[in-house]
């Protein structure tokens, strides 16, 4: 019977349990995988602390994306076959309803993606949610052009790195943000321009000078919080900021007079509204297929974990040491 990670109280890693369980049978509009990789997200963690905005039901499952072979398909499912080698586009009914986490999983067809051949299962696990969250704020919302200036924070992430190759790939000018001095230079290997440290330096003060006083066109952040009335102080007149995150433990308050003063738009966006249009998701996979072939977008891997090692891969999230993706391999 395939392993499965299961938890049947929120709390820390150690939660998280694996089980043999029976494989599931695909239902109407499904499909089942022979998982090969696990992309994790920080979401998954609040999930599993009983910070996220759904709430488990126990037992739960886990997962939002992961990459792996068709081995059964349900009733009403023409676009795939058994055999496919496809990646989960994640999609908000995947986490609670569905989950990723184990050797064997069910999945909406419809959120099964084939994915480039040049990539690797552990590649694949840690493709669309980086990639379409980025590309959604940044191209297909944001519209960016070459003379704009992006600030990305929490930028060794997965997400920021991502966003660091897009902004780059339309030649605009990326600035990096990270809390630690240690991550500095690696940012800076990943393509960013300009890197501010916020434990050193002064936010506002630096994307200013970097920019000869203009501020950033557009931010796109995770963190929220306190953090916001910075990105507002840091952005140019008419700028726009993309909140997909809400890393900061307390309440976010809105800056008010920073934001009437330069007439800024604060917009708050997350990949489950953008990959719900077919669409907005096709534009979205067109481009990161092109950007992968044409060697602008490579997802950038931190560390692999086994799947027996599912609470480690958690602590190391929470560490928040990595640059990039932890994948679990299966």
């Amino acid at each position: 019977m395939p392993k499965i990670v299961r938890f049947n109280e929120t709390g820390g890693p150690d939660v998280l349990k694996i089980e043999e369980l029976p494989p599931a049978e695909p239902g109407e509009g499904e499909v089942r995988l022979k998982v090969e990789a696990i992309g994790l997200n920080r979401a998954e963690v609040m999930y599993r602390r009983g910070e996220y905005h759904a709430t488990p039901q126990f037992p739960a499952r886990l997962g939002f994306e992961g990459a792996g072979v068709v081995d059964a398909i349900g009733p009403g499912v023409s676009e795939i076959r058994i055999g496919d080698r496809v990646a989960i586009v994640p999609l908000g009914t995947t986490l609670g309803a569905y989950g990723l986490y184990g050797e064997s999983a069910l999945v909406p067809a419809y959120a099964a993606a084939r994915y480039p051949d040049a990539l690797s299962p552990v590649e694949g696990a840690a493709l669309w949610m980086q990639y379409l969250t980025a590309y959604g704020a940044l191209i297909e919302y944001g519209k960016i052009k070459d003379d704009d200036t992006i600030l990305i924070t929490a930028a060794s992430s997965s997400v920021g790195l991502a966003a660091i190759q897009i902004a780059k790939a339309v030649g605009a000018i990326a600035i990096a943000t990270t809390r630690g001095v240690d991550k500095k230079q690696i940012l800076l290997d990943q393509g960013a321009d300009h890197v501010v440290v916020t434990d050193e330096d002064e936010l506002a003060e630096s994307v200013m000078a970097i920019t000869s006083g203009k501020g950033a066109s557009l931010a796109f952040d995770p963190v929220a919080g306190l953090f916001l009335e910075k990105l507002a102080q840091a952005a140019a007149p008419h700028g726009v900021i993309y909140e997909y995150g809400a890393l900061y433990p307390g309440p976010t308050v809105y800056s008010l007079m920073p934001m009437l003063a330069k007439s800024l738009t604060i917009r708050g966006f997350q990949i489950f509204d953008f990959v719900m249009h077919p669409d907005l998701l096709a534009r979205g996979k067109e481009y990161v297929f092109e950007g992968i072939q044409s060697g602008a977008l490579r997802p950038v891997i931190d560390s692999t974990f086994p799947l027996d090692a599912i609470a480690d891969a958690h602590r190391h999230m929470e560490s928040n040491r990595q640059v990039g993706k932890i994948v679990v391999t299966v």
